[in-house]
């Protein structure tokens, strides 16, 4: 596995976790009494880093769009 299919599979990956943990905060944030403002702070910035990791995601691919998987 090369450098590049490895950096794209953590990107991929690190975007999932970031998009599960902000749908859980999120969902927490309406269901719970306790923590609400922490929950809402932890959902919203995760989802902000997941569309962050999406963007990076695209510019690696786009910066390497000549080198090999391989």
């Amino acid at each position: 596995m090369s450098l590049k299919a490895l950096h794209l599979l953590f990107i991929i990956v690190s975007t999932l976790l970031c998009f599960g943990f902000a749908g859980w905060a999120l969902w927490a944030y309406s269901h719970e009494d306790v923590g609400r403002r922490a929950n809402l702070i932890m959902g919203s910035t995760s989802a902000a880093l997941g569309v962050a990791l999406l963007a990076y995601g695209r510019y690696f691919l786009r910066k390497l769009r000549d080198v090999s998987y391989l």
